[in-house]
């Protein structure tokens, strides 16, 4: 059995930030199964990590910064602005879908892990994600 769902997140700043309450709140989970959580933008991503400490959180938006800089002379897809070309390459180096097992009704994640959004965009927006579980 297939079961798909359109979540709509709440609004974000750039940066990453740690969703997993938000997904599970929305979904009703079955007691074995596969969650696969896609989403819907190019400047923007899902990765699962760290869920304990929240410099972790600050640490990844520096590091990325620094790998992926903006105004940078050789970017030619400037029209949306200075964070539009970095965001699509930063979405790209973490990907747009995240595969977690369901165990017993609840996501089986690692003990210190959670879902990220990786908002690359200044300003943030809303962001959809659209959820299916396999059972």
């Amino acid at each position: 059995m297939i079961k798909q769902k359109e979540i709509i997140l709440n609004h974000y700043p750039r940066g990453f930030h740690i969703i997993t309450k938000e997904i599970t709140n929305n979904l009703d989970l079955p007691d074995m199964g596969i969650l696969n959580l896609f989403i819907h933008h190019t400047s923007a991503g899902l990765t699962v990590n760290e869920n304990y400490d929240s410099t972790v959180l600050d640490d990844f938006e520096t590091v990325f910064n620094k790998m992926v800089p903006e105004n940078m002379p050789y970017y030619t897809h400037t029209i949306e602005g200075p964070d539009d070309m970095p965001a699509h390459i930063k979405s790209t180096l973490v990907g747009n879908s995240v595969t977690i097992p369901i165990t017993n009704g609840k996501l089986n994640l690692g003990t210190w892990q959670g879902i990220y959004l990786c908002e690359f965009r200044d300003g943030g927006r809303r962001r959809k994600v659209v959820a299916t579980i396999y059972y």
